[in-house]
């Protein structure tokens, strides 16, 4: 009998500690574990952007509502269960109809919020009941996408004159992409050297151009890839030396 007793006593505490042994593993996972799917993040980010965006910004990073991506991201919402972040936008968002969407729509716009922080889709959808078991860890720079046509991008050239009073970016670097809510950061004048494509600037005369001809400049805008020619639109406009020499 007491024999019988103690392997009940093994076999029940057996199973406590197997059961421990799920939850902590369960427990451990984090957004960094591909918790959700790529699927569920286009979704998000079509519904983020019809309510959430107006407050928040396009890109997450802020407006009238607070930034929710890097370092605001991190200090509110790193350390903490996926469930916390879940419930603070189902339950106060938007700002003007809180709580007015359904669960699974909340649950995407949380899938596109850890999409544009950086972390990895994986395979499965973000289910509602694992929020509390997924902890949520500091954001990452979400990886640019490659230059394509009509990529945003950067560059660096000299400056000189076209044909049909046009302007062109010669010796120019190849088109790097840059986020346009990043503020521009031109280059020193030692670790950007020129390289050898050539852009063709289609407004550079809105950025007084006539003074900088000549000079090795800092351009920022949209990338337009033609069969014949690469033109860009500007956004950001800087000189970077006063010759290319």
């Amino acid at each position: 009998m007491i024999a019988k007793r103690l392997i009940a006593i093994w076999v029940l505490s057996s199973g406590f500690a197997y059961a421990a042994m799920v939850r902590a593993q369960e427990s451990a996972r984090t957004v960094t574990d591909g918790v959700y799917a790529d699927a569920q993040a286009g979704r998000g980010a079509a519904a983020y952007e019809s309510a959430c965006s107006g407050c928040h910004g396009a890109d997450l990073g802020g407006g009238t509502g607070p930034a929710l991506k890097e370092q605001r991201f991190s200090r509110s919402y790193a350390g903490k269960s996926l469930k916390e972040l879940f419930t603070k936008i189902a339950t106060t968002m938007p700002r003007n109809m809180p709580a007015s969407l359904s669960d699974d729509v909340y649950l995407d716009i949380v899938a596109h919020l850890l999409n544009e922080n950086g972390f990895r889709s994986g395979t499965e959808a973000l289910d509602a009941g694992a929020l509390d078991l997924i902890r949520v860890v500091a954001g990452r720079p979400k990886p640019l996408a490659a230059v394509g046509d009509y990529s945003y991008v950067e560059v660096v050239g000299c400056l000189t004159t076209g044909p049909q009073h046009t302007w062109l970016l010669t010796r120019a670097t190849d088109p790097a992409a840059a986020v346009p809510s990043v503020p521009a950061d031109p280059p020193t004048t030692t670790d950007k050297p020129l390289g050898v494509q050539t852009i063709h600037l289609l407004d550079a005369a809105a950025y007084n151009a006539d003074a900088h001809t000549g000079q090795k400049v800092y351009v920022r805008g949209l990338l337009i890839k033609l069969p014949d020619e690469q033109r860009m639109t500007i956004s950001a406009f800087e000189p970077v030396l006063p010759t290319c020499r």
